[in-house]
């Protein structure tokens, strides 16, 4: 029952887009030509209406190759959003590329420009939606897909506790084959390996599991082939799962498939290069832009107290090099700069510093950084050595952050992991930026961060930031 209301979502979900693709132009007609004030009308709605019809064809079809009509119940909405912002970018360029070759100069610009914002919004809020009442239906109990899972170890525990954390996803665990029946085990024990053809037949299953442990991994072509003879999808979940990224990749070599343990999109030429041309751009409209504010801490700092204007430390980055990060000083020059920690109420800071430093102001310095490559607008934040070499050894993947540019912010910064927060949970962020990245997260960091990520709301720091310093992290 589930594939048959499956596939009718999906056929609803096809053709309600085409609608609102096609509904949109004669809007987009009417808002500019009968609502907005100046509009001088050279071609029918007519035309339109025919053109709205490759477009409409055209963004289908860019809708279909990014994926927005395969079912995942766990592909996030930010990702669908994302995903219809790009197809619906990529058909006006197209657009206007075609209009702009073939002399079409009579069709409004700012028809198409609505028409762009229109089908961009409306397909986005149909999906928020749509997915928000499936959610709603599934955390009911309806609407479910039933799940068998093989094994008992952890990694099948994990796997059922994270469905149980998500009821929304809609996955009902039916119960799990294992050698043994554990104890505790949150669903019901359906028999051994022997047992897996006999529950495959009695069930009408939507998936099968796999976490089985390194001790049964010889029983995997045993499952394979028990699955593909009931013509169930099987999913694996690998006994070193932990140690693999949420996005892996694969290479071939000679027929060999060989797992890339740790995906880096930023290792790919084209992605890197656009990062850097955005931190390129970024620092040198944000520097010329904040010139004003350069010029009135460069003031503050030197009236304030005797000493250098910036504070310059040596930090760890890309590929483990140091290099020397920039700070506007907040503190008095002293004896104990690189030997006493800062807090909130130091008696170190001057009057001005503790204002720049509120606000982190301090960090602007830093866009001089990114200009010269050392540092970029988004990614982890850069440590110095001495608690580089105590963390690589205390918590794990904390070398991986190294493997990109460190960042004036980043996703851990966004998600409230700054000041005097356990590091682990900063490294997760971190890792799952850089296994993630796109030029959407990045932009939506500088946007969070922009909109609400200036004040330093420090309370006590110690826990691993510089002794002399505080990078507003």
């Amino acid at each position: 029952m589930i594939r048959e209301n499956q596939r009718l979502l999906n056929r609803l979900n096809v053709l309600s887009d085409a609608v609102l693709l096609y509904i949109m132009f004669p809007v987009a007609y009417w808002l500019r030509f009968y609502v907005l004030p100046g509009g001088v009308q050279f071609i029918p709605l007519s035309d339109y209406l025919r053109l709205g019809v490759f477009v409409t064809l055209a963004q289908m079809f860019l809708l279909a190759t990014f994926g927005l009509y395969q079912t995942s119940r766990k592909t996030r909405i930010r990702h669908e959003v994302a995903r219809i912002l790009v197809a619906g970018t990529l058909v006006i360029l197209l657009l206007l590329g075609w209009l702009f070759i073939g002399h079409h100069d009579d069709y409004s610009r700012l028809t198409l420009g609505i028409y762009f914002i229109l089908t961009t919004g409306a397909l986005s809020v149909k999906r928020v939606v749509v997915r928000g009442s499936l959610r709603r239906i599934r955390a009911m109990g309806r609407n479910q897909k039933h799940v068998l899972v093989i094994g008992s170890g952890s990694s099948a525990q994990r796997y059922i506790k994270a469905l149980e954390a998500e009821p929304e996803l809609g996955y009902h665990v039916v119960g799990y084959i294992a050698k043994r029946c554990g104890s505790g085990f949150p669903v019901k024990y359906l028999g051994g390996y022997e047992a897996l053809e006999h529950v495959l037949a009695r069930w009408q299953l939507d998936e099968v599991i796999s976490a089985i442990d390194t001790a049964d991994f010889e029983l995997t072509p045993f499952i394979i082939r028990q699955c593909e003879k009931a013509g169930v999808k099987l999913s694996i979940i690998p006994f070193y799962a932990e140690y693999m990224p949420s996005h892996p990749s694969f290479d071939d070599l000679g027929g060999i498939p060989m797992l890339n343990i740790r995906r880096i999109p930023l290792d790919n030429f084209a992605n890197a290069f656009i990062k850097r041309t955005m931190d390129i751009a970024g620092s040198l409209v944000m520097i010329l832009l904040l010139s004003p504010v350069f010029l009135v801490c460069v003031a503050g700092v030197k009236l304030s107290s005797p000493g250098p204007i910036l504070f310059r430390q040596t930090r760890i980055g890309k590929n483990k090099k140091p290099f020397t990060m920039f700070k506007f000083r907040s503190l008095v020059v002293n004896k104990e700069e690189n030997t006493a920690w800062t807090h909130k109420s130091d008696d170190r800071r001057t009057g001005f510093g503790a204002f720049i430093r509120k606000y982190s102001i301090d960090e602007l310095p830093q866009l001089f950084c990114v200009l010269r490559g050392t540092m970029s607008l988004v990614g982890p934040r850069p440590e110095i050595p001495h608690f580089v070499d105590q963390f690589k050894d205390e918590i794990p993947l904390y070398m991986v952050r190294h493997q990109v540019r460190p960042g004036m912010t980043g996703w851990a910064q966004i998600n409230g992991f700054r000041g005097d927060t356990p590091i682990k949970e900063r490294v997760e962020h971190d890792i799952w930026y850089i296994e993630n990245w796109s030029v959407w997260l990045d932009l939506q960091i500088l946007f969070r961060t922009a909109f609400g990520g200036f004040v330093n709301r420090e309370e006590q720091i110690g826990h691993q930031e510089t002794l002399s310093e505080k990078v507003s992290v």
